[in-house]
């Protein structure tokens, strides 16, 4: 809904106490770039969903789904948005995500009532129609409209639009799970007898990212409106799971935390530490009186006898799988170790199901906004397995909009060897030099670059972290291997030293966010070409290169780090790295800490602790 220059945005919102929707409100005042919540706009005892907002004879009408009540219900804005009151039941059916439009002079009234006999539930589309929207509607001539299978769209999902003079409504396809993705379709007759409409593509790329992606499940709702100016706006929702996630995954962990309490008693079975026996109070007695009820227990096709009888059996076959296996020889010890290790990979799948959440690796906002960051990985043909597996992992993180493999040396690969869900352009190099890491690249469209090296592998959560410290500080280099230059002479070592000094000073660029528009000036400037020219000479230091040119270029700080839960360096299983030796490697980087200290100035004068952050990101 627009009143001027601002967007008002109504919505279902889950309660959290009575667990059914109601509808909230949020309000926009820059075009949808970003919104304030102003709260829950209405209110009922039952389930709403589905708000339908629309201006007539000078009100504001709010008709949102009242399926639970059986009722289409019409609400006027009493003190527009905060302010309902309800005026008037317009239908008593249970139609479910319905909308008017008006349509060559008459009011239509679209919606889906699941709950006739014979109707296939997401299947079924009606058709109600009137001189006002405030009624009374009389039923279309072909209703139901649809009655069909729940993928084809039946189902509203979104408010009609009209463009070029055609008028065009969104369904919802619910083949998969409810709500999978919208659906288009183009209505070609509309009349009182006569309903035709065709399906268009509606040009929406989906995401192939998974639950990594906001919409990587299902979207099944699309409001597209005109503005004033000509232009459009449209809102979509998604979701990340499919519908019922949370429950298939507590069933799923129940059933595996069942069969863990199966082996145990298995193995006590094996082990004769756990027998089958009946409580004493389920037996007959022999002596004393007899009631009816004890007959009942003693007759040899009851319920106590069979039961009796099974635990009898029971006891006997574990006596007897016990004397063919024998735990104390070396099978029966394998058998208890497999039963053992079963137990520990059910136990954890079972805890991970209901406890380990939806396994989406989401992005970070940072003032409530969501960004995107070009990777890019320095690589050639000796390193080829290695990024089939990087592109393949990192292109389904979030926020990752495009992967720049910069080729130095040999015949690059195809893109079609590479399993990639964002688009991946390899910049093949003339010369086999790690300076190229850092070239201007007017190709690149994101401020924010990820320089993360072919052989590293971390967590997307990890990546997505790094890149919301990023955001908040754009002006440094963020990363996840510190180092600590100090003492004299100048040597460089590795990250326990900076641990044992409680502090860092440099951020290795082999994963490190920055700013390439800055950093790649900065580093191909004619002040740096001394520096590239050593980075050239040892074919190393190029990111320690980068951390001194970001260090003098200001007095504030340069590098921030950003502890990745587990990070798996894959070039120790081969002999492509260059810093394999690690003697040579570190002699050569402090040779570059000496000559790079002389050409832009100290390093050791800063040092920067860990654990300052409230987050606890940088322990």
């Amino acid at each position: 809904m627009f009143q001027e220059n601002t967007i008002y945005l109504f919505y279902e919102t889950k309660n959290s106490i009575t667990l059914q929707g109601d509808i909230g409100v949020a309000r926009s005042n820059d075009k949808g770039a970003t919104w304030q919540q102003l709260g829950i706009a209405l209110n009922e005892e039952w389930h709403l969903s589905y708000p339908y907002v629309f201006d007539y004879d000078g009100q504001i009408y709010m008709m949102p789904e009242s399926g639970q009540k059986g009722e289409v219900r019409l609400y006027r804005a009493v003190s527009f948005p905060m302010q309902w009151t309800l005026d008037k039941v317009i239908l008593k059916k249970p139609l479910v995500d319905s909308f008017i439009l008006n349509h060559d002079g008459t009011y239509w009234l679209f919606g889906s009532d699941h709950s006739g006999f014979g109707i296939k539930k997401n299947g079924q589309l009606e058709i109600w129609y009137s001189n006002s929207p405030l009624g009374p509607w009389k039923p279309h001539k072909q209703n139901p409209i649809y009655n069909t299978d729940r993928s084809l769209g039946a189902r509203n999902g979104g408010r009609p639009f009209t463009y070029n003079g055609n008028l065009y409504r969104i369904g919802q396809d619910c083949g998969e799970t409810y709500g999978r993705r919208v659906r288009t379709f183009k209505v070609e007759i509309l009349t009182k007898d006569q309903y035709k409409e065709i399906e268009v593509p509606l040009g929406i790329e989906e995401s192939e990212k998974g639950r990594n992606a906001w919409n990587g499940a299902r979207y099944h709702h699309l409001d597209a409106q005109m503005l004033s100016s000509g232009g459009w706006v449209a809102v979509m929702d998604g979701d990340r799971v499919p519908s019922g996630d949370s429950l298939h995954r507590l069933m799923i962990g129940s059933a595996a935390l069942a069969m863990v309490a199966a082996l145990v008693i298995l193995v006590g079975l094996l082990l004769g530490t756990v027998k089958c026996i009946l409580p004493l109070t389920w037996c007959p007695r022999s002596s004393g009186k007899r009631n009816n009820a004890f007959s009942a227990w003693e007759q040899p096709h009851s319920f106590s006898s069979k039961l009796r009888r099974f635990c009898s059996r029971l006891n006997r076959m574990s006596s007897n799988v016990r004397g063919m296996i024998r735990p104390n020889t070396c099978a029966g010890r394998l058998v208890l170790a497999f039963i053992f290790v079963t137990g520990v990979a059910l136990t954890c799948i079972g805890v991970q199901y209901i406890y380990g959440g939806n396994g989406a690796e989401e992005a970070y906002p940072w003032k409530d906004q969501y960004s995107q960051f070009t990777l890019v990985t320095m690589t050639y043909d000796a390193r080829l397995w290695n990024l089939k597996m990087y592109v393949k992992h990192y292109s389904r993180c979030s926020s990752v909009k495009e992967i720049v493999v910069v080729w130095n040396k040999g015949q690059p690969p195809e893109l079609s060897d590479l399993e990639s869900v964002v688009p991946v352009r390899i910049r093949v190099e003339k010369q086999n030099s790690l300076n190229n890491r850092f070239k201007l690249d007017p190709l690149i469209k994101t401020r924010a670059v990820l320089e993360l090296d072919d052989d590293i592998m971390m967590t997307c959560d990890d990546i997505e972290r790094g890149f919301r410290v990023w955001r908040e500080h754009p002006e440094r280099i963020v990363g996840f291997y510190p180092r600590l230059i100090y003492g004299s002479p100048l040597k460089y070592r590795g990250e326990k030293y900076a641990r044992s000094r409680g502090g860092y000073n440099m951020i290795l660029t082999g994963a490190a966010f920055i700013d390439c528009h800055f950093a790649f000036q900065r580093y191909w400037s004619e002040e740096a070409k001394e520096g590239r020219e050593i980075v050239d000479k040892h074919f190393n230091c190029e990111d320690v290169l980068l951390n001194f040119l970001f260090a003098n270029v200001s007095s504030s700080r340069a590098v921030e780090y950003v502890r990745p839960t587990w990070a798996i360096d894959t070039s120790k299983f081969s002999g492509a790295a260059i810093s394999r030796n690690t003697q040579v490697h570190y002699q050569i980087r402090s040779n570059c800490l000496t000559k790079f200290t002389e050409l832009y100035g100290s390093m050791t004068s800063s040092k920067w602790d860990f654990n300052n952050r409230r987050d606890g990101w940088d322990v």
